[in-house]
């Protein structure tokens, strides 16, 4: 009788499977723009990185322009608050090194992703094409309706808050 032997061609290792997820440097970031519409523009750039506990502070942008109502009423960002702000040529930069190789974690991510690349386009730098991670549609595959009525950023962050103090109290 003979055995029959695999190779590693036939069966993956462990190193086959790619950098391990503790080892991933993530950049959640979220933005705060003037509207949606193509000549809406961002006012504050919120990041931090996710694995080295490297935390950048919100930077609020000067949008050279006028930042509607609704807009600060929903944003709480207002015209006086970023008046005296660095336009965003001078804040996307820093903001493009602080995220360089990591992989970009938003809540909607075709919004903020998509005023991202603008911003590239419109001051002249490479966007890098990061790996991006969608939290609202990772919350759509993983949560089911009756755990949570809607994907909103308030209501994801209700129920996991609910889910850690529950295991917490077990």
């Amino acid at each position: 009788m003979t055995i029959a032997r695999t190779t590693s061609a036939q069966q993956p290792s462990l190193e086959d499977l790619g950098t391990p997820l503790a080892e991933v440097t993530f950049c959640v970031v979220d933005l705060e723009t003037t509207g949606s519409g193509p000549e809406a523009t961002i006012t504050e750039f919120g990041a931090v990185k996710v694995r080295g506990g490297e935390v950048l502070d919100p930077k609020l942008v000067n949008p050279q322009t006028h930042i509607p109502a609704l807009i600060a009423m929903l944003t709480g960002i207002t015209n006086q608050m970023v008046a005296q702000s660095p336009i965003l040529g001078e804040v996307l930069p820093g903001f493009l090194e602080f995220a360089r190789n990591c992989v970009l974690v938003a809540h909607n991510a075709r919004f903020d992703v998509g005023f991202l690349k603008r911003a590239c386009e419109q001051h002249e730098q490479v966007w890098p094409a990061p790996a991006v991670i969608d939290t609202v549609a990772l919350a759509r595959q993983t949560l089911l309706t009756h755990e949570v009525p809607n994907c909103n950023l308030a209501t994801l962050a209700r129920h996991e808050a609910a889910a850690a103090l529950t295991a917490v109290e077990t």
